[in-house]
């Protein structure tokens, strides 16, 4: 997803220059307060999302007779399954909201309904669903930069991600990076 429209913002340079990034409509909510996150759980579900992309990724390139075919078939039976397992959970549990969300290995600019009232500085905790087909949250530390209205009744939220460990970074920016390129061939599919 691409807004279109540019932001000019201090906090939006700070997290997005120089940094790949990604703009998608995403399950994601800022909560203030302390806490770092659960950062272990967040490493381990974003390798093992890596993994199975991947996987999913050299199965469509290979040609193995007809094994691929029913490969995909496969696939998106389960695909269909964990979707339709996902709504179930979604609907007895509180999960983030879907919204439009920018991120980076530096943090995540949210686009809110409402003010969120927490100054710059102020510590917090993101909480977002990094797949679409995994009703799974990751919960990262965060910093607020800067609040600011969006000019059509919300406000954008900008979090500077904590101190991760080098293996949770790592694994984010795979995932970042695996998004933009999936961003990039469905633009191209577009046209």
């Amino acid at each position: 997803m691409n807004s279109g429209i540019a932001i000019h913002h201090p906090a939006e340079s700070q997290l997005f220059d120089d940094a790949l990034s990604c703009e998608l409509l995403q399950p994601a909510e800022f909560r203030a307060g302390s806490g770092g996150g659960r950062q272990a759980a967040a490493e381990s579900l974003l390798r093992a999302l890596g993994q199975i992309e991947d996987l999913r990724s050299e199965d469509s390139t290979e040609e193995r007779g007809e094994l691929p075919l029913m490969v995909q078939r496969m696939d998106a039976k389960l695909d269909l399954l964990l979707a339709l397992i996902g709504r179930l959970v979604r609907q007895g549990e509180d999960f983030p909201a879907l919204r439009p969300v920018r991120w980076s290995r530096r943090g995540i600019r949210l686009e809110l309904g409402a003010r969120t009232g927490a100054a710059p500085g102020a510590a917090g905790v993101v909480c977002l669903q990094p797949s679409d087909w995994l009703p799974e949250p990751i919960e990262l530390p965060v910093t607020v930069l800067a609040e600011a209205a969006t000019g059509s009744g919300g406000f954008f939220v900008w979090l500077a991600f904590g101190e991760l460990g080098p293996g949770l970074e790592s694994a984010l920016e795979r995932h970042l990076f695996r998004l933009h390129r999936r961003q990039i061939a469905e633009a191209r599919r577009e046209r």
